[in-house]
């Protein structure tokens, strides 16, 4: 009876996960200056180099904060995807994965608490680079408005999803698959078109770029920014194409836990 009165998804066991994490990030500064470093760096160099190149074409001096709002979002996604996998490695490392998946933790509470936990990784580094955005560029990037929620939720589906993946992958071969966790997200660089539009690929790579959701974000932002459009189709299109992607992923995920538990990966470091 107990049995059927337990909830599908226990809250507590999410909130306890993200307490846990939570804890190890404090404790340890040189975590907390790593996602604040690189952010601060990146918003600093590429804003700089807007500026530079906006005195001397006259396209950039019309894109306004394009390049700037560029790299904001980009950080998103590809922060949003390591603050996800970083908190899954650090299971993997302590060597205390196979003991999480023993106890009565399930595998979506454990996916759930990582998604929370790259939320707040995200935080911690995007708010005080947008900030300084602000302060030594003038671009506002709040001020884009409503637009900027559609732009924030679509990234970080995409980076959730490729997190899932990427982990799913660790999970079942080990640490020897580490790499691909700091690898894939910048394979899709060139593909989501972050710095340039869609039209500048080649014509049978741009049917892969749109199948991307990234491509639809970057494509709205310059929409957005140059020609002060809204193209709530591009997001339309992205929400749907990222609801794929999670479901994919999580199914994915849970083969692949399956058979690492099958092969005992789970107690494993892998090499």
């Amino acid at each position: 009876m107990s049995r059927i009165s337990q909830p599908a998804i226990s809250t507590q066991r999410i909130a306890a996960m993200i307490l846990r994490y939570w804890y190890v990030l404090i404790s340890s500064w040189p975590r907390m200056l790593e996602l604040l470093y690189w952010p601060a760096l990146q918003i600093i160099t590429w804003g700089f180099i807007q500026n530079y190149i906006s005195q001397n074409a006259g396209f950039f001096a019309r894109a306004g904060g394009t390049l700037v709002g560029a790299v904001i979002l980009w950080d998103i996604l590809f922060r949003g995807q390591l603050g996800f996998s970083i908190s899954f490695l650090e299971e993997m490392w302590a060597r205390n994965l196979g003991n999480l998946m023993m106890s009565p933790l399930k595998p979506i509470e454990f996916l759930l608490a990582l998604m929370a936990m790259s939320l707040i990784r995200l935080a911690i580094g995007i708010i005080p680079m947008t900030l300084l955005a602000m302060v030594f560029f003038g671009f506002n990037f709040y001020a884009i408005g409503f637009p900027l929620i559609l732009f924030f939720c679509n990234l970080i589906f995409t980076s959730w999803s490729v997190g899932i993946f990427v982990s799913g992958l660790v999970l079942r071969y080990g640490l020897g698959a580490e790499s691909i966790v700091w690898t894939l997200m910048f394979g899709m660089m060139p593909l989501a078109c972050i710095y340039y539009p869609v039209t500048v690929l080649p014509h049978w790579l741009q049917a892969v770029a749109w199948a991307l959701p990234p491509t639809y974000v970057f494509e709205g932002m310059r929409a957005l920014l140059m020609e002060h459009v809204f193209r709530a189709d591009l997001m339309a299109d992205a929400i749907v194409i990222n609801a794929v992607l999670i479901a994919i992923s999580f199914a994915v995920f849970l083969m692949l836990l399956r058979s690492a538990r099958q092969h005992g990966s789970l107690i494993q470091t892998g090499e």
